[in-house]
């Protein structure tokens, strides 16, 4: 893999203690393939020591004429001007000033030395100045989105199974972070976690090699493992990192549902957050609410007391680095994956529905736009208000353009020229 994609990161200071953790069943982990990738500290002289850039096949090989052997550009830091995004009247911009908390008792945190006590990079830092907003693509079946890319400029992009136009978005726009996932149906908390691992990245690998466009790579989606099973999951996460990293390549690690983990659950993933940061990764999760993006924001979480800027649905992601990251100095860049509305949410108010557009005459009626279009635009404009202030967040993408059977409900086909619109007003 090119060593100008990743030449620019900086990755943070070596794990000095790893958290002790069990799994369900104890599992003896497995001897560590790839050492951490120690780089120097000068921006301008980084380098990745990856094996040999992988060659494609030959004239004659059988090609997915979906894949691409794109060439990688370096990130870059984007440089914009502040605005104002459009916002309701009737609803106020969030705020995050954070608020020390004390744990509570019933909820055990594992202590942890802090780790990377030096800044982030500007290109892996949430730019406040412009907007965060972009989209989530299942397939590239649609004109528009590619003149989103090439009009809105998006900080993040997020591609899954179609990996073929993710060239050409690095290309138009060689800013944006490309996010990569691949589905997968084999999800289950069985055997040794480093030897799973593995095999999850063996199987890939070589859409990894034919992809070298996408930055980096999630893993599983949505998982849930609940508290007897974290533990499983955060070493498997850890040997995902360092498998990723014998080839060349970083993960994305977490890739959480909305709603959840709980916060002694997520304690137990701290041990793959130090691990990403090892390696130069990022934490991913979703964020959804409904029947409209502020349902659940500024309800507390079980043992923590109430916090205004923050919520059980959107903007949950507050209470794990408020409470758990930010103290340990684990301020790993974030990436909100997938974001909107999403109508199977249970114990909600509202109509029954699945995407925005089965919602569009509830949050009109609420006050949030004289049409469907534009109060779920005005939904988004409130959540990028909000993830603008979190440093660490690198942008959130839109569930989903390009979608496909049960997905319709959640197109946002149709909307794409109003969100780039949108996304240039805020430069």
């Amino acid at each position: 893999m090119p060593a100008t994609k990743i030449g620019k990161l900086i990755l943070f200071c070596s794990l000095i203690l790893l958290l002790t953790q069990a799994a369900c069943v104890e599992q003896p982990p497995l001897p560590t393939l790839a050492p951490p990738i120690l780089l120097p500290q000068n921006q301008e002289s980084l380098a990745f020591a990856v094996p040999p850039t992988f060659t494609p096949p030959g004239p004659t090989a059988t090609i997915d004429p979906l894949l691409n052997f794109g060439d990688n550009s370096p990130l870059r830091p984007t440089q914009t001007p502040s605005a104002t995004p459009i916002l309701p009247s009737r609803t106020p911009t969030p705020t995050h000033t954070p608020t020390p908390t004390p744990t509570p008792t019933e909820t055990p945190i594992p202590s942890a030395t802090p780790v990377g006590s030096g800044p982030i990079p500007p290109y892996l830092q949430g730019d406040p100045n412009r907007s965060k907003l972009s989209i989530h693509v299942i397939f590239n079946n649609d004109p528009r989105i590619m003149t989103f890319v090439r009009q809105a400029q998006p900080a993040v992009i997020k591609g899954v199974d179609d990996f073929g136009f993710l060239a050409e978005v690095e290309k138009e726009s060689p800013n944006t972070i490309i996010i990569g996932r691949r589905n997968w149906a084999g999800q289950e908390y069985n055997g040794n976690p480093e030897e799973e691992a593995r095999k999850f990245v063996q199987a890939q690998l070589r859409q990894y090699q034919l992809n070298p466009a996408v930055d980096f790579w999630e893993g599983w989606n949505e998982p849930d493992p609940g508290l007897e099973r974290m533990a499983w999951y955060a070493r498997f996460e850890q040997e995902r990192v360092r498998e990723l990293a014998r080839y060349g390549f970083r993960a994305a690690v977490g890739g959480f549902a909305t709603g959840v983990p709980e916060m002694d659950e997520f304690a137990l993933f701290i041990p793959a957050i130090e691990t990403a940061m090892q390696y130069g990764g990022i934490l991913s999760l979703h964020e959804y609410s409904a029947p409209v993006m502020t349902f659940g924001y500024g309800s507390a979480l079980p043992g923590y007391p109430y916090h205004a800027d923050r919520g059980s649905l959107t903007f949950r992601y507050r209470w794990y680095y408020e409470e758990l990251l930010i103290p340990r100095g684990l301020i790993i860049p974030l990436i909100i994956s997938e974001a909107g509305i999403d109508g199977i949410l249970g114990n909600r108010p509202g109509p029954a529905g699945l995407g925005w557009a089965d919602f569009q005459q509830y949050a009109v009626q609420e006050g949030w736009g004289s049409t469907g279009d534009e109060a779920f635009i005005n939904q988004l404009a409130w959540y990028d208000a909000g993830v603008r202030q979190d440093d660490y967040v690198l942008g959130f993408t839109i569930f989903t353009a390009g979608p496909v059977a049960q997905w319709g409900p959640y197109d946002i086909g149709p909307l794409l020229p109003k969100l780039a619109d949108y996304v240039r007003r805020q430069e």
